[in-house]
């Protein structure tokens, strides 16, 4: 392997370790991951994530390679706007579910002789179930999908640019998309962590992790959509 390549595949695994840690893919994960209780099912859906952005990643870097198809400014803003739309529909559905999980009751409660019925605020249980993978990572996949596509135009330009060979292009963006799915692997697992001691505490400390990630998420697609709305 030449020592140039060899160079641009390490630093390739590097940029793709720190893409995880952009703010839109950590607020996008964290609407995922709050509703488990599992690290290891945290740690899942990360890698189901890094897989879907991972496979944008190469057809976007396969269509440029091979058939010389540019990435038009347009698409790739229209790309973006996307991927703030899905940050906020994914903050209202974590918003809704968590507002969901609340119940109220009536209980009776006799005073000197007398019923009276109070209502009662009560929180939903989630229990985690079986683990469907193609239910269960079917969303994380989409989602990483879409922030592949997303981000492609800018990548696939730099490596045609600095790297001749078609091979050794693709080689580089499998790569840093192998490293952009074990930094959302480990970012899952580390978001995951209080989200699991929390649940043990109880269903109301992992609800408002939940309060606190759908908010951040539907705040940051918000922007997105603001900051393009503007140009």
């Amino acid at each position: 392997m030449d020592a140039s390549l060899a160079t641009a595949l390490g630093l390739g695994l590097l940029l793709g370790l720190r893409h995880a840690l952009d703010a839109d893919h950590v607020a996008a994960v964290s609407t995922l991951v709050t509703r488990e209780r599992g690290i290891a099912r945290s740690c899942l859906l990360g890698a189901f994530w890094g897989a879907g952005h991972t496979t944008a990643l190469l057809a976007a870097g396969l269509a440029v390679v091979a058939f010389k198809l540019t990435i038009a400014p347009a698409v790739e803003a229209a790309l973006e706007r996307l991927v703030g739309l899905v940050l906020v529909l994914l903050g209202a559905h974590v918003l809704l579910r968590a507002v969901g999980s609340l119940a109220v009751h009536g209980h009776e409660h006799k005073h000197a002789g007398t019923t009276h019925r109070h209502p009662h605020l009560h929180l939903g249980s989630s229990e985690p179930g079986h683990v469907h993978l193609v239910r269960f990572g079917g969303r994380p996949f989409v989602v990483g999908l879409l922030h592949g596509l997303a981000g492609s135009a800018a990548l696939t330009l730099v490596v045609l640019s600095t790297i001749p060979s078609p091979v050794g292009a693709l080689v580089y963006i499998l790569v840093f998309g192998l490293g952009s799915t074990a930094g959302m692997l480990l970012l899952s697992g580390l978001v995951g962590l209080p989200v699991a001691m929390a649940a043990r505490q109880g269903v109301r400390l992992q609800m408002a992790l939940q309060v606190v990630a759908g908010l951040g998420s539907a705040a940051l697609g918000a922007w997105m959509l603001a900051g393009f709305a503007g140009t």
